[in-house]
């Protein structure tokens, strides 16, 4: 091969790397082959750099983008996962992620977030996994979820919600784990949680709530976990559990100055393991309470009244490896004393359970 041929072959391939190596931003971090990552994190930028299209995953967190722009990622129309944590970000413009039809992970976590545009997540059809939690986000208008058609986790903690609105879930049929902790949240609209009747886990600890939601709630079938910790609700009411209570596992209640569960708080709660009923002002528990496959209960620093309505707790306590702290206040001769050991239980009869007509044994 003469000099000029070779030299016109060296130019060709030049040419044919030059978009290649354009593409990674200055101080990034790019990886090809099948990966096409390209890493950005913590290097200066005010601005959504450009980078190759088959671009994969790009990592952006911990830059400065106050504003996130529309059509700002547009060209990057393979982008699977998408990396914005600790960006400054205050706002999302309307058709920020127009484009990006194939992804699947979206990280906003950490940010300054008060102002989403309607139809800023247009486009977000495949996404999965949202996590936006630890921003300022005060509302959610009907509609802006919308989009997001195959969301399964929704991380929301840490905003500042005070309100689901009815419909506020729109489209987001998938919609499997939501948390909303640490929020403002006072009020739940009937109809709020319709369209996400599947949910499995649901935590809305820490939030403003007085009453138990009961209408909205009953629109969920599934959930396995709930947890409704620091929430100043004082009673649980009839019915709260029924709609979903085939499938409850773990209930978290704990810090909220609870002070009764109505008689049929718990009917149809047939799966419970694991409750937390800690620090708050209860008393005794109801008929319909579930012992059945429970296997954790921690109920610490409430005021327990030892009858004999607590002989059916009597009895767990008795047959459980556990041994949750659960002391009588009163009466007054009790005060003091593990329930599990006091002797004001110890004439308590407990109801003979009935075999149903017809069952297995």
């Amino acid at each position: 091969m003469n000099r000029s041929a070779f030299l016109f072959k060296l130019f060709c391939l030049l040419v044919c790397l030059l978009p290649i190596l354009q593409a990674c931003p200055q101080n990034c971090h790019c990886h090809g082959g099948d990966l096409h990552h390209v890493i950005c994190d913590n290097v200066g930028l005010r601005k959504i750099p450009k980078v190759a299209e088959q671009t994969r995953l790009l990592n952006l967190q911990r830059n400065n983008f106050p504003v996130l722009p529309t059509n700002g990622f547009r060209d990057l129309r393979n982008l699977v996962s998408l990396h914005l944590q600790h960006s400054h970000i205050r706002e999302i413009s309307s058709g920020a992620f127009r484009g990006l039809k194939q992804l699947v992970y979206l990280y906003l976590s950490n940010n300054d977030i008060n102002v989403i545009r309607m139809g800023a997540f247009d486009d977000l059809t495949e996404l999965t996994y949202l996590y936006i939690d630890h921003n300022k986000i005060a509302d959610l208008p009907k509609g802006l979820l919308s989009p997001m058609i195959n969301l399964f986790i929704l991380q929301l903690g840490s905003n500042k919600l005070r309100e689901l609105k009815s419909g506020v879930f729109s489209g987001t049929k998938d919609l499997r784990w939501l948390y909303l902790s640490n929020n403002s949240i006072s009020s739940i609209q009937p109809g709020a949680l319709d369209d996400v009747e599947n949910l499995a886990i649901f935590h809305l600890d820490k939030n403003q709530l007085t009453s138990y939601p009961l209408a909205a709630m009953s629109k969920l079938r599934v959930v396995e976990d709930l947890k409704l910790s620091h929430n100043p609700i004082k009673v649980i009411p009839d019915l709260a559990f029924q709609s979903f209570g085939r499938y409850m596992e773990t209930l978290s209640l704990d810090n909220m100055g609870l002070e009764k569960f109505s008689d049929k708080a718990f009917a149809g709660t047939t799966t419970l393991k694991t409750v937390h009923i800690e620090n708050n002002k209860l008393s005794s528990l109801p008929g319909s309470f579930p012992f059945n496959r429970l296997e954790t209960l921690t109920m610490s620093n409430n005021p327990w009244h030892c009858s004999c309505q607590l002989a059916p707790l009597r009895r767990w306590l008795e047959s459980t490896r556990s041994r949750p702290d659960a002391a009588c206040a009163s009466p007054s001769q009790a005060r003091g004393q593990q329930i599990r050991d006091t002797a004001a239980l110890r004439g308590c009869k407990l109801p003979t359970r009935r075999s149903k007509k017809g069952s297995r044994h």
